[in-house]
């Protein structure tokens, strides 16, 4: 996704001269040349990160547009107080991008996971949340975050291509629908490509709606509230944990609407149980966030 991102991020610069780039030392052999396509406009802050923020709340408010990047634990939980006080409060235009969202960065262990972050930023005042799942996802969403120049966290992942292109409903993009489908699954994020791996492997793709939650807070309309409120099974799928996380706020919603779906499982990344630290895939399989959990869990519901 970096590159997607890179190169988007080129795109809105070029023609919006008030967009800046910050980085905490971090995006080598991925963002050379959004730094030689914005010259000035890029700035290396160095391992800093609480200073990026705070720096950029005050270029934000002299009417700049600005980017922090770093990797996902670092720009979120580093700068929790800075992006609360300094950009959120005053509701200024600075965009939190976390590389490496959930267990991205594997072995390198927890000091390098984020796995509360949606938990964390999504319940910030005037700000909102995003969560691209294909590489496809990322020019709508930054091009949406940009022309609301309010604060944003983005998290990336490693992304594939869309397999095709999504339908907007709310917060949530229709990946596909099936007629007579026997449930609902809402992904949280690139971990849609174990769910698409399951379908496929399984023989289960033409029985279940597929929807992939982008953005935060949670916003229903009529056309998701329909489906959810017809359907019997529903499996919330996210690589983060359950306090705070997607499946908690749906679950919540459908509580509040007094839709009672006939099975609700939400799978959420469960921590360390094994406390052994491995790859993404390795984190993956011990929370049953892998694509054979997940058919297991579908075949249940038909």
């Amino acid at each position: 996704m970096r590159k997607t991102f890179s190169n988007t991020i080129e795109e809105l610069a070029t023609s919006d001269e008030s967009i800046l780039f910050l980085t905490g030392d971090l995006g080598y052999n991925a963002f050379e040349g959004l730094q030689e396509k914005l010259g000035d406009r890029f700035i290396n802050m160095g391992v800093a990160e609480q200073n990026m923020v705070s720096a950029a709340a005050g270029m934000a408010y002299k009417g700049y547009k600005v980017f922090c990047y770093s990797i996902a634990p670092f720009i979120v939980y580093r700068c929790l107080e800075q992006f609360r006080n300094d950009v959120c409060f005053h509701a200024l235009p600075v965009f939190l991008i976390g590389n490496g969202g959930g267990y991205g960065y594997g072995i390198m262990g927890s000091s390098h996971h984020a796995l509360e972050d949606i938990a964390c930023l999504s319940g910030m005042q005037n700000n909102g949340t995003w969560v691209p799942a294909f590489n496809d996802d990322i020019k709508p969403l930054l091009t949406e975050i940009v022309a609301q120049s309010k604060p944003a966290y983005i998290r990336l992942g490693l992304g594939k291509p869309s397999p095709v292109k999504p339908t907007r409903h709310g917060s949530f993009n229709c990946i596909f629908e099936n007629n007579n489908a026997k449930g609902i699954i809402i992904t949280l994020g690139p971990i849609a490509n174990n769910v698409l791996d399951a379908l496929s492997t399984s023989g289960l793709k033409d029985k279940f709606n597929l929807f992939s939650l982008v953005s935060l807070p949670l916003v229903v309309d009529d056309y998701m509230y329909k489906k959810m409120a017809e359907c019997e099974n529903i499996l919330v799928v996210e690589e983060h944990i359950s306090l705070g996380g997607i499946g908690q706020q749906i679950g919540s919603f459908l509580l509040e609407k007094q839709i009672n779906p006939k099975r609700f499982i939400s799978l959420f990344a469960k921590g360390y149980p094994g406390k052994l630290y491995g790859d993404q895939a390795f984190h993956q399989k011990l929370s049953g966030l892998d694509a054979e959990n997940i058919a297991r869990i579908l075949k249940e519901f038909i």
